[in-house]
């Protein structure tokens, strides 16, 4: 019976660095996405192809910020790689910036229908949608979750997928087990819920579930330190697969995505404009290469 303690998706062969696509978009300034997910990934010896959803001159937490969207471009770049017979071993996807990106990202599943699936719905927190996201991209990215391998949603996101009311972060365990049932039926194949609190404790809580299993969810708790930082969703979920293409079962690597969370975050603080500039990831991407240790 499957468990996320015995799920292993990814097998590492050797020396050979697996391509990824991150389909993300790409801020100038501020610490998300791909300026996330292309160190990380690369220092877990993956080799990044990144697919820029969208450019930003500053993420949306800045008052103000410049955004292109880059969909009008996607269907020529893909073209280009398959002209030139790129392989992929996985696709990554994170922030889009229409609703028609879905269609680029299920040309990808169509393309490289081997590739793994790696889903972050990225659309909100905190009972609210993103600036930039319209109901129409939501309901577009609810597209992606059937077949994903892992999905990585937190409260909010997993709320607007599956229509079930958001309850705030303080949820008991009916409750997370009714919403891991939910994404399941839609097809996703493993859920990696994020961002369970539970009244003053500094614990936050995330729960892995997995299709075909015995319909029980696997609690991985850490810290819970005492701010909230932009970019945090974006690096647990670049961990999460950075350790999944380092041939860890899914609940290590959940345990590995949450450790560097909680460090990159203690690390934090200390830099300038901490509160708006995003998780300082940088000092712990040795952490991510000792993945291959």
């Amino acid at each position: 019976m499957n468990t996320a303690s015995n799920l292993h998706l990814y097998e590492r062969q050797g020396a050979y660095l697996p391509r990824v696509a991150a389909v993300h978009d790409l801020c100038g300034y501020g610490k998300c996405s791909l300026g996330v997910a292309i160190p990380v990934l690369s220092a877990a010896g993956i080799d990044v192809c990144p697919i820029p959803t969208s450019l930003f001159s500053a993420h949306t937490r800045f008052p103000k910020f410049y955004m292109h969207d880059t969909t009008s471009m996607l269907n020529d770049y893909l073209d280009a790689w398959r002209e030139e017979g790129i392989e992929l071993d996985g696709v990554y996807s994170g922030f889009l910036g229409s609703a028609e990106q879905v269609g680029v990202i299920q040309r990808l599943y169509r393309e490289y229908p081997d590739a793994l699936r790696i889903v972050d719905p990225v659309m909100g927190d905190g009972g609210s949608k993103y600036p930039t996201y319209t109901d129409e991209m939501c309901e577009a990215t609810k597209g992606l979750v059937d077949g994903a391998d892992v999905l990585t949603p937190n409260l909010t996101e997993a709320s607007i997928i599956t229509g079930i009311p958001y309850e705030g972060q303080d949820v008991d365990e009916a409750y997370v087990r009714r919403m891991a049932d939910a994404l399941l039926g839609m097809g996703a194949k493993s859920v990696v819920l994020k961002g369970v609190v539970r009244g003053d404790e500094r614990v936050i809580r995330n729960y892995v579930a997995v299709a075909d299993g015995d319909g029980s969810v696997e609690e991985v708790a850490g810290e819970l330190l005492p701010y909230m930082l932009h970019g945090t969703g974006d690096l647990f979920a670049s961990g999460l697969t950075a350790a999944v293409f380092a041939g860890l079962d899914l609940r290590a690597a959940t345990e590995f995505a949450s450790r560097l969370v909680r460090d990159a975050m203690r690390i934090t603080p200390e830099q300038p404009d901490f509160e708006v500039r995003g998780v300082s990831f940088e000092s712990v991407l040795g952490d991510v290469t000792a993945l291959l240790a």
